[in-house]
């Protein structure tokens, strides 16, 4: 893999046995996914997607939580898939951080917050002893706008979920990652700490070089924060390209579907239809062909038949017939 790249996913796939291993049917999370980021140009790269489309575990799988079916992980030049020893992977530990969707779930409730802040530091070698890792801890603290002595000696209960919410991103930051993944980090919160939490990832990009992957199924705050964006369904990226493009004038059929499910507050164009995005089905992951044919309106024959491969259309991967050639006509007046 090219030095160039701080992360960069080949053709990965992650299959899921539903109902039994040996009689059960096989699900297909994520499918032969495909993306880059490039190191030493800081962004915030968005996978977005309605419940069900992959991006979690795609995500998780970046994270060397989930282990991938086929495909590779490349970051900053070393296959994560095949980290062996210790080292490397403690290596990796502390360079991609994690941030989750339920702060609360990142602490015990029986155990001080600041206990955790102070293993981070030590664990991964930041600090030598205790008064090391207090500066280095409040430090980190300061830097999503919280000290030590606002934390110190309080447990997860004690603070509100903004604290909790600001207490983990500090936690991801005492290693000083160069890449953070965050699911669903501002669902948890209200919308003023939402706003002030997205400020912060774009202050982190270019104040400190960090490049975030966030996971999101709001398109409002993909479009507030992110440089670049994917949308996935059914496991498959289908439209990757610069956040400007791909959400002003999107060319897949279901980013359209997704743009027009969001209510506009334009009294001259009232949203006066249900668009109906479909449920989690099994059958939909198996389904030949294109998983999005049986409710798209320019579906063709070979939709149903053929898997889609990706066409590069103004600065982004489309994964759509539309946009092969024969039919690059059509696909432009969409």
């Amino acid at each position: 893999m090219p030095e160039n790249k701080l992360v960069e996913v080949k053709d990965l796939s992650k299959v899921f046995i539903i109902g039994g291993r040996f009689f059960g049917s096989k699900l297909v999370a994520v499918n032969k996914a495909n993306l880059s980021m490039d190191a030493g140009k800081p962004e915030i790269f968005t996978l977005a997607g309605e419940s069900g489309s992959g991006k979690t575990t795609l995500a998780r799988m970046i994270l060397g939580i989930i282990e991938p079916t086929s495909g590779h992980i490349y970051y900053k030049g070393k296959d994560i898939t095949k980290l062996k020893n210790k080292k490397q992977k403690s290596w990796f530990k502390r360079e991609v951080q994690p941030i989750f969707q339920n702060p609360f779930e990142a602490f015990n409730p029986l155990k001080r917050v600041e206990t955790y802040l102070f293993e981070t530091a030590m664990n991964f070698g930041i600090a030598k002893n205790k008064s090391e890792a207090a500066q280095v801890v409040d430090e980190a603290l300061r830097a999503v706008g919280l000290s030590l002595s606002e934390v110190y000696q309080r447990y997860p209960h004690e603070l509100s979920g903004g604290q909790v919410q600001r207490t983990c991103i500090a936690r991801a930051l005492i290693t000083k990652p160069s890449l953070l993944i965050a699911d669903e980090p501002v669902s948890m919160v209200d919308a003023s700490l939402r706003m002030s939490i997205l400020n912060f990832f774009h202050k982190l990009k270019t104040d400190y070089g960090v490049s975030i992957i966030y996971i999101t199924h709001d398109l409002a705050t993909a479009y507030y924060v992110s440089d670049r964006i994917a949308i996935m369904y059914r496991g498959y990226i289908v439209e990757l390209g610069p956040i400007e493009k791909v959400l002003t004038n999107p060319l897949h059929p279901y980013t359209q579907l997704l743009l027009e499910s969001i209510p506009k507050p334009d009294p001259d164009r009232r949203w006066n239809k249900r668009i109906k995005l479909a449920d989690i089905e099994v059958k939909e992951y198996m389904a030949l062909g294109c998983k999005f044919a049986n409710r798209c309106q320019y579906a063709m024959d070979k939709c149903y038949k053929e898997e889609p491969f990706d066409v590069e259309v103004d600065e982004r991967k489309v994964k759509c017939f539309l946009y092969s050639d024969e039919k690059a006509s059509v696909g432009s007046k969409i």
